[in-house]
C-alpha cells in the first residue's frame, strides 16, 4: 500500500498572528458604498444618536456582512467586529437587532427613496463609462434606451415556524416573495415578502411590485420600459394593467408567457404549415428543434386590447412527457404561448424586432431571471433568520441592497475583468472578497497587503483604484 505524502510534516498551526485581516475584500464593498453615496443617503433616513453609532453606518455594516455571506445577525456582527482594525468602530449584534427593529413600513418607504437617489448616481456613472450604460442585446440588436424589468416569484423554505410561513405550491413550507429586477444592471428593484401560500399570479401584488420597481428607476430612464414575466405569473387582469401603463411621456412594452387552453390549441391547429418560421438561440445560431408562429387574429382570446399572440412549438423531451396535453401527444409538439403589446411594426429603432422569432428570443431571454433568484438566495435570503415577519421584511430589504452592492462593485470596479464582472456571489467570495491580507503601517499610512501570488491580487488592487477614482459624492 502506497504511503500518503506527509505534506503536514513539521507543520504547526497557531492562532497567534497579528495584523491579519480575513475577508479583506470587504474594503471593496465599503468603498463602493461610499462612492455611490449609499451611506450618505441612508444617513438622511435613519436616525443618528450622539452616543451611538449612526444607524446608517450600522445598516451598511450589515449589508456588507450579508454580501460577504453572513446568514444571520451573529455572523454579520462577527465579520464587522473583525474588520474594526481597518474600518473603525462597528456595531454589536444587539445594535444590529435594534436597527432592524426600527425599520417599519414608513422607514422602508424612505429607504426606497434613498435607493432611488443612489441609483440616479450609479446610472450616471454607468453612462460615463467607456462601455456606456449596459443596454440589453437580443439577437445582435441593441435595445438602446430601453430599461428591462424582469419579474418572478420564488420560494424561501423555512425549517421552523415563522410568521407568514405556510405551505407552498411546491409542497414545501416557507415564504413566497415576488420580485422585480433590472435586466440591464442586475439590481433588485423591488421585492415583496409574501406568505408561502400566496398565489403565483395575483394581479394586485404584481401591479404593486411593478409600481415600486418603476419608482426605483431614475426618472429620466422611465421613458422606455420593457417588462417581462413568465406564464406562471401571468393573469388576464395583470396583462390588462400592463396595457394601460403607457402614457404620452412613457412607453411600456411587455412580453409574457401565458397558459394554453383547449381553445388556444384549436386555434393552433388552424395554422397552416407555412405559418411556422425559424427560431434562434441567444447567440444568433439557428435552433433546429423549435419553430414559432404568429397566432394574432386566430387566437380566440378577446378583450385584451392591442396585443399580439406568438406561439412556439418544440419537440418534447422525456422530462416533459408527463405534462403533455392530449393534443400535444397527438401532434408530437409541445406548445408555449406568449402575449405582447410590441406592435406589428416592432420596436422603433430596432430593425427586425417585429418578427415572431425576435419576440420569441426576447421573451426566452427572460430566463436569466433565474440567475437573479439564485443570486438573491446566495445573498442572505436562502433562509430568513427571524421568527418575526416585520424583522424578516427588514432583513429582506438589507439583503436586496447587499445584492445591489455586489452588482455595483462589478459594474464600477470589475467592469474590465470579463470573468468576475459577470460572476455570481459564490465566485466573487472565493476569488476577491474572502481573501486574507496583512495590515501594516508605513510613513503614516496603513497598507493592506495581499499575497502577491494570489491569482486575483492585481484584480483586487485595480478595483480598489478604479473605485477610488470615482468622484466623491457632493
Amino acid at each position: 500500500m502506497k504511503q500518503r505524502n506527509r505534506w503536514d510534516r513539521a507543520l504547526k498551526l497557531e492562532a497567534s498572528g497579528e495584523g491579519m485581516v480575513g475577508h479583506a475584500g470587504a474594503v471593496l464593498l465599503h468603498r463602493t458604498a461610499d462612492r455611490i453615496d449609499l451611506v450618505g443617503r441612508l444617513r438622511g433616513v435613519l436616525r443618528a444618536s450622539p452616543w451611538l453609532l449612526n444607524r446608517a453606518d450600522v445598516l451598511v455594516s450589515l449589508i456588507v456582512g450579508i454580501a460577504l455571506g453572513a446568514v444571520n445577525l451573529a455572523q454579520a456582527e462577527l465579520l464587522a467586529r473583525h474588520h474594526t482594525v481597518v474600518l473603525g468602530g462597528q456595531a454589536s449584534d444587539s445594535t444590529l437587532w435594534r436597527t432592524l427593529e426600527e425599520i417599519d413600513a414608513k422607514t422602508r418607504e424612505e429607504i426606497g427613496k434613498a435607493r432611488t437617489r443612489v441609483r440616479v448616481r450609479v446610472w450616471a456613472l454607468l453612462e460615463a463609462r467607456e462601455a456606456g450604460f449596459p443596454w440589453i442585446t437580443v439577437l445582435g440588436k441593441q435595445l438602446t434606451g430601453w430599461v428591462v424589468i424582469d419579474m418572478d416569484a420564488t420560494v424561501i423554505t423555512a425549517a421552523s415556524k415563522k410568521e407568514g410561513a405556510a405551505g407552498t405550491f411546491k409542497k414545501t413550507f416557507g415564504h413566497h416573495p415576488l420580485a422585480a429586477w433590472c435586466g440591464n444592471t442586475l439590481e433588485c428593484l423591488a421585492m415583496m415578502l409574501r406568505p408561502g401560500n400566496a398565489g403565483s399570479n395575483t394581479a394586485s401584488e404584481h401591479a404593486g411590485v411593478l409600481g415600486e420597481a418603476l419608482r426605483q428607476v431614475p426618472s429620466r430612464f422611465r421613458r422606455k420600459i420593457l417588462v417581462r414575466l413568465d406564464g406562471a405569473g401571468a393573469s388576464h387582469e395583470f396583462i390588462e394593467h400592463l396595457t394601460r401603463l403607457s402614457t404620452a411621456r412613457r412607453k411600456v412594452y411587455f412580453t409574457s408567457g401565458f397558459p394554453i387552453t383547449d381553445a388556444d390549441e384549436n386555434a393552433i391547429g388552424q395554422l397552416p404549415g407555412k405559418a411556422w418560421g425559424p427560431t434562434f438561440e441567444q447567440d444568433g445560431t439557428f435552433d433546429e428543434h423549435a419553430e414559432v408562429a404568429e397566432l394574432t387574429g386566430i387566437s380566440p382570446r378577446t378583450g385584451w386590447g392591442q396585443v399580439r399572440f406568438i406561439v412556439r412549438r418544440v419537440k418534447p423531451s422525456r422530462r416533459h412527457a408527463k405534462k403533455l396535453t392530449e393534443y400535444e401527444k397527438k401532434v408530437g409538439w409541445r406548445f408555449q404561448l406568449m402575449v405582447t403589446n410590441i406592435p406589428a411594426r416592432g420596436i422603433r429603432g430596432v430593425p427586425g424586432s417585429h418578427h415572431p422569432f425576435f419576440l420569441d428570443a426576447l421573451q426566452r431571454q427572460h430566463a436569466v431571471v433565474e440567475d437573479r433568484v439564485r443570486t438573491e438566495k446566495a445573498t442572505g435570503i436562502r433562509n430568513l433568520p427571524f421568527k418575526s415577519y416585520a424583522r424578516n421584511q427588514a432583513w429582506l430589504l438589507a439583503a436586496n441592497i447587499a445584492s445591489d452592492l455586489l452588482a455595483y462593485l462589478q459594474l464600477l470596479g470589475l467592469e474590465k475583468d470579463g470573468e468576475l464582472a459577470a460572476a455570481e456571489p459564490v465566485t466573487l467570495r472565493a476569488t476577491i472578497l474572502h481573501i486574507p491580507a496583512r495590515l501594516t503601517a508605513h510613513a503614516r499610512r496603513r497598507i493592506l497587503k495581499i499575497e502577491r501570488s494570489w491569482p486575483w491580487a492585481e484584480t483586487v488592487v485595480a478595483a480598489w483604484n478604479r473605485l477610488g477614482a470615482i468622484p466623491a459624492p457632493s
